[in-house]
């Protein structure tokens, strides 16, 4: 089969097109044919070598991709024979996803529910779970103001259509380009956060008080700016840090925190992402699809903010 295969820690090159042996289901596990394979942001840290310390060092050579979808080609022993040719989303464990066939565990394999694509199903595999469970742990209620940071990506899109279900006013703050899709989402508005001063125009659209939530999951100088905009006593909850570091929150802000998802949580969370898809309350955003061989030039697009919703790749 063919496979992205990633030799050393490096930039975008270093993600290349090989022919590799097709993998075989061991005991629990079953094959996939994949028909789409998603790509998380942290996975363009990893290959980098500045992803967080919870992501570890990769252990090299590696296929990267953690999420995929397609039909179930085989299963291994001490699974229902009955997942065969069953259309599925899937997470691989953490690496395996950018190839033609992927491995992961059966308990892992999720048929993606009636009314929904499956791409769509793929772009809510990982984004769909972190955002359901970050709007949980918000706990936003009606009429409050909340800020979304990189409200134009593939998490933050899904934030901006939670929070304000949840009767919400939403600022988005993303790139240049995105303000009109973030509005079409449900926000009152977006800001360009690569514009100096963007955090004081969030306050002045609360009418000088602040935001009570803010989404923050890309860190640096942009998410310490993002906390600054949040009124005292106001939530924040922090998820990433594409910025390179964490956000600088201050001591008027309640940080919201909570343990990783198990594997049973993690499941039951992006099936309920999928259920709330298929019921027409939440819309992935797929801003752009790659062929498998130019995953390079997807990475790089993703590290250059240039990418809009999710980005996916097609073997």
């Amino acid at each position: 089969m063919r496979a992205v295969v990633m030799e050393r820690v490096g930039g975008p090159e270093v993600l290349r097109l090989r022919q590799v042996e097709d993998p075989v289901p061991g005991p629990g596990q079953v094959l996939v044919e994949v028909a789409y394979a998603g790509i998380t942001f942290v996975e363009t840290q990893v290959r980098g070598g500045n992803a967080p310390p919870v992501f570890g060092t990769p252990t090299l050579p590696r296929v990267p991709g953690n999420g995929v979808g397609g039909r179930v080609r085989a299963v291994g022993p001490q699974v229902d024979p009955g997942l065969a040719g069953t259309t599925v989303v899937m997470t691989t464990g953490g690496a395996g996803g950018y190839a033609e066939l992927a491995l992961g565990r059966a308990q892992d394999a999720i048929a993606v529910p009636p009314g929904v694509a499956l791409p769509d199903a793929v772009a809510l595999l990982a984004d769909g779970r972190t955002a359901v469970m970050l709007h949980r742990q918000a706990e936003i209620r009606p009429g409050e103001w909340v800020l979304v940071q990189a409200a134009g990506g593939g998490v933050g899109t899904l934030l901006v259509q939670l929070a304000a279900a949840s009767g919400a006013k939403v600022v988005g703050a993303a790139g240049l380009g995105k303000a009109e899709l973030v509005r079409s989402l449900g926000a009152v508005a977006c800001l360009d956060y690569t514009r100096p001063g963007w955090e004081r125009e969030v306050v002045e659209l609360t009418g000088g008080a602040g935001v009570d939530v803010v989404f923050d999951g890309v860190g640096g100088p942009v998410g310490t700016q993002g906390m600054s905009a949040v009124r005292p006593g106001g939530r924040a909850r922090i998820y990433g840090m594409a910025g390179g570091s964490w956000p600088q929150a201050g001591e008027h802000v309640k940080v919201i925190s909570a343990p990783p998802p198990d594997a049973a949580r993690t499941r039951a969370l992006t099936e309920e992402a999928l259920a709330l898809a298929a019921s027409g309350r939440l819309r992935p955003v797929i801003g752009q699809t790659y062929p498998l061989a130019e995953a390079a030039a997807a990475h790089h697009a993703i590290e250059s903010r240039m990418t809009t919703g999710k980005t996916l790749l097609i073997p």
